[in-house]
């Protein structure tokens, strides 16, 4: 019973604390005033969550990963996190995103884009924002979906097992 409450805690909390951090931390020194340590931190923190989340959906698949589902949930979360904090760092260069000025407005055009929705209120006016947005778009499909996918796998495994076991 503690370990189930130890993995509902960590798949709610996990999240959370990303979500309380992103609008507690200061972001500002991200932008044009630093832009080369900016993309780096950009670049590298992408290719960890995507290592991360290749990694669990190979142990998931191997079945070797105990408990997927809140390590895969919050490398998921934590992409929005990192697409939103590029958004908002490349918001403070004129020209680049228009209509972007908040923390909030950064999650919400991340989360708009990451659907695939794009309602037009703010978007993408320069080249590197459209590379990023690109980014993001393909980041979603590979990256992402294979999360879910994995995610979904574990949960209709699970469901299986119950029904099983019940009878």
């Amino acid at each position: 019973m503690r370990e189930l409450a130890r993995v509902y805690l960590t798949l709610l909390g996990g999240p959370v604390v990303l979500l309380v951090s992103y609008f507690a931390v200061p972001l500002g020194w991200f932008g044009p005033r630093h832009s080369a340590v900016s993309w780096v931190a950009f670049g590298t923190l992408l290719t960890v969550l995507g290592l991360g989340l290749l990694r669990e959906v190979r142990l998931q698949l191997t079945g070797t990963s105990r408990h997927p589902a809140p390590r895969i949930l919050f490398l998921l979360c934590g992409a929005l996190v990192v697409f939103s904090t590029a958004y908002l760092a490349m918001s403070r260069q004129p020209g680049e995103l228009e209509g972007l000025h908040t923390k909030i407005d950064a999650l919400y055009f991340t989360v708009i884009t990451m659907a695939t929705v794009g309602y037009g209120d703010i978007h993408p006016a320069g080249q590197a924002a459209r590379i990023v947005v690109m980014l993001q778009l393909l980041y979603t499909v590979v990256f992402l979906t294979t999360g879910v996918t994995a995610l979904t796998r574990v949960v209709k495994t699970r469901a299986v097992q119950r029904v099983q076991h019940r009878d």
